[in-house]
């Protein structure tokens, strides 16, 4: 990252510039309506960005991204004091995220008015990446109206905009990335007062920083690679004398204390979602780290999740990897300001590092699922795309026709290179394991197919996407507008196509296939207990469904259904009458009240 105003030895900025003396008189009024000016541009920005995403997000109305969706609801639930949901043997949700769904559920009658109350709190935060792009771009040396141009491109790319539509941690961890990022770069770069005093707002920076970093610690698993980077430059910076210790220390301060929290938070949910235990992927991560079969699970997957999303985004954001690779490898080249090359650096270093963790630490951790997104998967990485895709942005809007020329070649060897080491991993697999199309909303534009994947068509298209950027960001005068409405076009189509293919494709079938609200009042219900032989998408739709009832699992094959419940639902055999569904019979009292048969599975729920 660099700046426009250089300072003086080792306290030399490359975050910002020194605040301009303020325009007296006639200049002072003239600069108002300027400011002005821009203020009302982000605000009219970022309203738009928010109602772009509520109308994508108009008809969700159930959790479809099972079992997480449903993970992070029933554990804002819990966190309300609300009754517990046995999701034992699954994967933890942490509570992070579930903390800013509290006003959703507080003010939420219904279960669809929590989950829409949920997606508006999506919407408000997803929409912060205009801002934060802008400061990012701008940071990178972008004009300050391409800046603003293109933080909208990069605020509505379908990593951003597309799971703002489901309640994921996907959908604001992207923006706490971004923000991390721009303060860490903060910290690092505030010159120092007169008399060495460190600034406030370095402190405040630096503190920031930290407890954005613990924050997405305390959402998801992804967020211990984010911390393992921070430390490395709250180490870094005292080491080569970029910072005293004691301009460490609050920020170290925070982050122990944020992490604590966090960890305390999540622990407090163990007991209730998982009372007999999860799914142990920490037990995966090291069992492919000490065999030489998980090293090449880990490996060929991680480098599957970079090829999509070099592909994704038409490989800029390929060429944004390159760019930071290169600032590593060559920081004094990368730096406009004399005296921070190692900042450069160790920043650069820092979002290599957040890659090739997330990538290379969620593909260790994954079971064995026979599906095609085992081998190329982009939500994990979503987080950190956006940064990537300025980084490369600003490359192809500013750098020399030679350096530009080798990160495009970089970046379209590297995807060519991913992809095949993807078809070398997973060959046929590709296309015998099961195609499940939430995992490939943008490559599915790219081939128009929603049915299939394709390796190479899709590698193909992303090629042909890199190159007309570099031919359209050319032309000085007209280039930067042409490529912004490219990129714009093509991000919002993948996302509005697989809204319309995909997420309410999901919404219908799991809509019709579980609701019970005709059937029941689940209002007067406390209690449901499902069996555990029903697929596990029905059975957390039925959790969903009976909002205000404690939720619990048994499996009929061992275990007689509990009649203390109020709603049981039950696996329902071929061949029988719903009303045969209770092993060796129902009590007297029990009828049936609802019944499906579905391509998920098939089941009858009971009551007294």
């Amino acid at each position: 990252m660099s700046t426009r105003t250089p300072a003086d030895g080792a306290s030399s900025s490359a975050a910002v510039t020194r605040p301009p003396v303020a325009p007296r008189g006639g200049d002072a009024d003239r600069a108002r309506p300027g400011r002005r000016r821009w203020a009302l541009l982000f605000g009219l920005g970022w309203l738009a960005q928010v109602a772009v995403r509520l109308w994508l997000g108009a008809e969700q109305t159930v959790p479809v991204a099972t079992p997480d969706e449903s993970g992070y609801l029933f554990a804002a639930r819990v966190l309300t004091g609300g009754p517990d949901a046995d999701m034992s043997f699954g994967t933890v949700y942490r509570g992070g995220y579930p903390l800013l769904l509290l006003p959703a559920l507080l003010l939420g009658d219904d279960p669809v008015g929590v989950y829409r109350g949920a997606l508006l709190t999506n919407a408000l935060v997803s929409a912060a990446m205009l801002p934060l792009a802008y400061l990012l771009l701008r940071r990178l040396g972008v004009r300050r109206r391409w800046s603003y141009v293109f933080a909208h491109v990069t605020a509505v790319l379908p990593c951003v905009l597309f799971y703002s539509e489901f309640v994921l941690t996907d959908a604001i961890l992207p923006v706490v990335l971004a923000g991390w990022l721009l303060l860490v770069h903060t910290w690092l770069n505030v010159p120092r007062l007169t008399g060495g005093r460190a600034p406030g707002r370095m402190h405040a920076a630096g503190a920031g920083a930290s407890l954005l970093v613990a924050y997405a610690y305390a959402c998801h698993s992804r967020g211990a690679i984010l911390l393992v980077a921070h430390a490395m430059l709250l180490l870094a910076a005292p080491a080569c004398r970029w910072r005293r210790w004691r301009d460490v220390l609050p920020a170290a301060v925070a982050g122990a204390a944020g992490t604590a929290a966090g960890a305390l938070l999540n622990r407090s949910l163990l007991p209730h979602m998982y009372p007999h235990g999860d799914n142990d992927l920490a037990g995966n991560v090291v069992r492919r780290l000490t065999t030489g079969d998980g090293w090449g699970w880990m490996l060929s997957l991680g480098t599957g999740q970079v090829w999509y999303q070099s592909v994704a985004t038409g490989g800029v954001a390929a060429v944004g990897l390159a760019a930071v690779a290169f600032a590593v490898l060559r920081p004094s080249a990368a730096s406009a300001v004399p005296g921070t090359a190692g900042r450069t650096r160790a920043l650069a270093l820092a979002v290599l590092v957040v890659v090739a963790g997330i990538a290379f630490a969620t593909s260790a951790a994954l079971p064995v699922e026979y599906r095609i997104g085992n081998y190329v998967y982009g939500r994990y990485l979503a987080c950190v795309t956006p940064v990537l895709f300025a980084v490369g942005v600003a490359v192809l809007l500013r750098a020399p026709q030679r350096a530009l020329l080798g990160a495009v070649a970089a970046a379209a060897s590297l995807t060519v290179a991913a992809a095949c080491v993807v078809q070398w991993y997973a060959g046929d697999l590709l296309s015998r394991y099961t195609y499940t199309a939430y995992d490939f909303p943008e490559t599915a534009f790219l081939t128009w197919d929603w049915t299939a994947f394709h390796l190479w068509h899709a590698t193909l298209a992303g090629l042909v996407l890199l190159l007309a950027a570099v031919v359209f960001a050319r032309p000085r005068r007209h280039g930067p507008p042409v490529l912004a409405a490219v990129l714009a076009v093509v991000a919002v189509g993948m996302s509005v196509t697989a809204t319309d293919r995909i997420a309410r494709p999901l919404v219908r079938d799991a809509t019709a296939h579980t609701d019970l609200r005709k059937s029941i009042d689940l209002r007067e219900k406390r209690s449901i207990a499902v069996d555990w032989n029903v697929p596990w998408p029905i059975r957390l739709s039925h959790y969903y469904w009976a909002w205000w009832s404690e939720a619990s699992v048994f499996d009929s094959r061992w275990t007689p259904p509990p009649q203390s419940a109020d709603v049981i639902v039950l696996s329902w055999p071929e061949n029988v009458p719903a009303a045969a569904s209770w092993p060796h019979g129902a009590p007297p009292g029990w009828h049936v009240v609802d019944s499906r048969r579905t391509l998920t599975g098939d089941w009858a729920a009971w009551t007294r």
